[in-house]
C-alpha cells in the first residue's frame, strides 16, 4: 500500500502562511482519496480538508474554509495544503491520510486507511 510522508511544518506568525506537502510512495496516489487532519494537544484528531482522486472535488472544515486550500499533483504523487491567515488556533500536528475505498470525501478519521507520521505547525501570536 501507499506510504505517506509530510513536510513543511514549522513556526509561523499569526496572519502568515505556510504550505504542507504529503509525498506518497509505494503505490500511485491517484488511486486514493486524500485528506489532511490535525490534532492539537488534548484534543481529538479533526478533519481539515479532503480531495478526490482526480482533484476535481474538495471539501473543508468550516474552521478553515476560505483560508486553506488542498490540491494534488498526481504526476508527482504529492498532496498539498496551502494555509493562509493562520491563527494560534491552527496550532496542531497535521497528518496526511489516504483512503482507498469508495468515492465519498469522508471527514471521519476511521474512514482512512493510511496515515503519515505528522508534521507540527505552530502559530505564534
Amino acid at each position: 500500500q501507499v506510504q505517506l510522508v509530510e513536510s513543511g511544518g514549522g513556526l509561523v506568525q499569526a496572519g502568515g502562511s505556510s504550505r504542507l506537502s504529503c509525498a506518497a510512495s509505494g503505490r500511485t496516489s491517484s488511486n486514493y482519496i486524500m485528506a489532511w487532519f490535525r490534532q492539537a494537544p488534548g484534543k481529538e484528531r479533526e478533519f481539515v480538508a479532503g480531495i478526490s482522486r482526480s482533484g476535481e472535488n474538495t471539501n473543508y472544515a468550516d474552521s478553515v474554509k476560505g483560508r486553506f486550500t488542498i490540491s494534488r499533483d498526481n504526476v508527482k504523487n504529492t498532496v498539498y495544503l496551502q494555509m493562509n491567515s493562520l491563527n494560534p488556533e491552527d496550532t496542531a500536528v497535521y497528518y496526511c491520510a489516504a483512503r482507498a475505498r469508495g468515492a465519498i470525501l469522508t471527514t471521519a478519521p476511521a474512514g482512512y486507511d493510511v496515515w503519515g507520521q505528522g508534521t507540527q505547525v505552530t502559530v505564534s501570536s
